[in-house]
């Protein structure tokens, strides 16, 4: 079991740390600032075995929904949350969390104001993976939920329970860990629905156990039918889903109503779209590759991650190609996504550019570090910081449509520092160093910054530059790509995305707007103070631009009849 009280040396704690030396003859107390405690355990009868993980306790005023289901983390949004890792807990053993651990947005149980809360533990179970690059890591691996630790098979929780919590009082609240979240249902196919899972070996070597891919097809119109149809393939890069979502085969009931009732009849009207003359028939893949840092991959090969862009492009797709009659070649792939799966196609179509043959990006993740979100990597000393001569002001996280701050950089940062140290939070600002960052000595990832204070490491910021600055590398090696990617890439992005992503964008549309040996030959559409994640068309777009594409540019003798009936 380890315990962290990062808020005593961050920048905000400083003085507090500095003052109570000062009071003690600068003899650092072992009395936490609060006696208070809370001892988290898990009965025999629930695990009988010694785990793994990390453990958090949420502390609420309100009983619905669970504490646990009240943390958005995307938006730094979160009743009172504390966490600590714990390694080897035996069943019946406490894990405590006092006044000195780290919580958010309360730094520690001594702010919590005396009164009735509803409290909840819960245990993230973490695994033990002996990669093959020679290091030994723990982190949690994704059970079939993509990457959520409310909801992963197996974690431990507690009933919620009504609490009387003073933190001037000398006492140990007792938490149980007796429920267990049960393994989720498999998923069912239909006759147009087929979920696919493989081992993937480039993976399974990787990290020391087996591991897989998965895609859920999307079969087209007059499959069965046509047997001597060969059709081309979209794929729909993103989050995580278990089902294809906007698609259904049913009408919605009449006891839908409101959002709920518009989304189900505009999921019933692709199915007919899909169904109905004139619609592109292809395979509509969506890619699931939920690994032990995220809910998806951002399909390129990275060094703490892994080979998942060789092993989609080179297992899955040719796997999922064979066993569902799709071309199989290059010119005959597309891709569409939005946000992290924005980032996906692009990134995918960069770094295998013979493998795709169009990428259409919606709100991608940044693609250029010079503005990482709000900040610019390349040169401020501080990424949750402006500084100035006489004050330091905060760089906004998330905002909405009209530009009101919802949340800080440095809040969204440390919302995940307390669901998961080393980047296994689960979170955006976890994922993007587990993916574009080096490997550290103790074998989880580098930051470019200080997750405590926000300050930047240069180093690591030229590693991201060279590997996975989009528009530094289309830059740099437009001689060789530009040929490849003439015709490929096409983008929409609202002007007041939530996250800044915005600010990327008009980095990399500038390099493309500019190049003319060769153009680019694609485009840039703007939604005015459109939010996070501005599409500006309806799926149907995407296939038909492919279609297009595919007819556009096949190659003498290609197959551009079988599949257009």
């Amino acid at each position: 079991m380890n315990k962290r009280t990062p808020s005593r040396f961050s920048a905000t704690g400083v003085s507090i740390l500095v003052a109570t030396l000062l009071l003690l003859g600068c003899q650092e107390s072992e009395t936490p600032v609060s006696p208070l405690q809370f001892g988290i355990s898990f009965p025999e009868e629930v695990d009988a075995e010694a785990l793994d993980g990390r453990i958090l306790l949420l502390i609420s005023n309100h009983a619905e929904p669970e504490p646990r289901f009240q943390v958005r983390q995307h938006r730094a949004q979160s009743p009172p949350l504390f966490g600590i890792d714990v390694n080897g807990l035996e069943p019946g053993e406490e894990a405590i969390i006092d006044a000195e651990v780290f919580g958010y947005p309360l730094e520690s149980l001594s702010e919590i104001p005396a009164g009735e809360y509803w409290v909840q533990a819960l245990l993230h179970r973490y695994e033990t993976f002996h990669r093959s690059d020679g290091h030994v890591v723990k982190l949690p691996m994704d059970r079939g939920e993509g990457q959520n630790w409310q909801i992963a098979p197996g974690n431990l929780y507690s009933t919620p329970e009504r609490v009387r919590i003073d933190p001037a009082a000398t006492e140990v609240i007792h938490v149980s860990l007796d429920q267990e979240i049960p393994p989720l249902p498999p998923a069912q196919d239909t006759e147009y629905i087929k979920h696919v899972q493989i081992q993937s070996d480039l993976l399974t070597e990787f990290w020391g156990r087996p591991m897989h891919l998965g895609a859920i097809v999307l079969l087209p119109y007059g499959y069965e039918e046509h047997p001597e149809a060969r059709y081309p393939l979209m794929i729909n890069h993103g989050h995580f889903q278990r089902e294809i979502r906007g698609f259904s085969e049913t009408p919605p009931g009449p006891e839908l109503t409101g959002t709920e009732r518009e989304r189900a009849e505009a999921a019933h009207d692709f199915f007919l779209e899909w169904t109905g003359p004139d619609f592109p028939r292809m395979l509509y893949v969506v890619i699931q590759h939920a690994n032990p840092y995220f809910d998806d991959s951002y399909a390129v090969n990275s060094a703490n991650v892994g080979p998942y862009g060789d092993a989609i492009t080179y297992e899955l797709i040719p796997y999922l190609e064979d066993q569902f009659r799709g071309i199989g070649e290059g010119w005959a792939r597309g891709m569409h996504g939005g946000s992290t799966g924005g980032w996906e196609v692009l990134g995918a179509q960069i770094f295998y550019p013979d493998e795709y043959n169009g990428a259409w990006a919606a709100c991608p993740d940044v693609v250029d570090f010079h503005a990482y979100r709000i900040s610019n990597l390349y040169e401020p000393e501080n990424v949750y910081f402006e500084e100035t001569e006489w004050r330091r002001i905060a760089r906004p996280g998330y905002r909405n449509t009209i530009g009101e701050i919802e949340s800080t950089w440095q809040e969204r940062n440390y919302i995940e520092l307390v669901i998961g140290t080393n980047s296994r939070s689960g979170g955006q600002h976890d994922i993007w160093p587990a993916v574009f960052g080096p490997v550290g000595e103790e074998g989880y990832p580098e930051f470019p910054y200080d997750k405590w204070t926000g300050e930047i490491n240069p180093e690591v910021v030229e590693y991201w530059r060279e590997n996975y600055d989009l528009t530094h590398i289309l830059r740099r090696d437009w001689a060789t790509l530009g040929p490849k990617l003439r015709g490929k890439l096409y983008f929409t992005m609202g002007d007041m995305d939530n996250g800044y992503l915005n600010n990327a964008m008009y980095y990399l549309e500038e390099f493309l707007e500019s190049t003319t040996d060769p153009p680019y030959d694609g485009w840039v559409e703007w939604g005015d103070r459109e939010p996070h994640c501005y599409s500006g068309h309806p799926r149907r777009f995407w296939l038909e631009s492919l279609r297009d594409r595919i007819l556009e540019t096949a190659p003498a003798g290609a197959d551009l009849t079988s599949w257009r009936y």
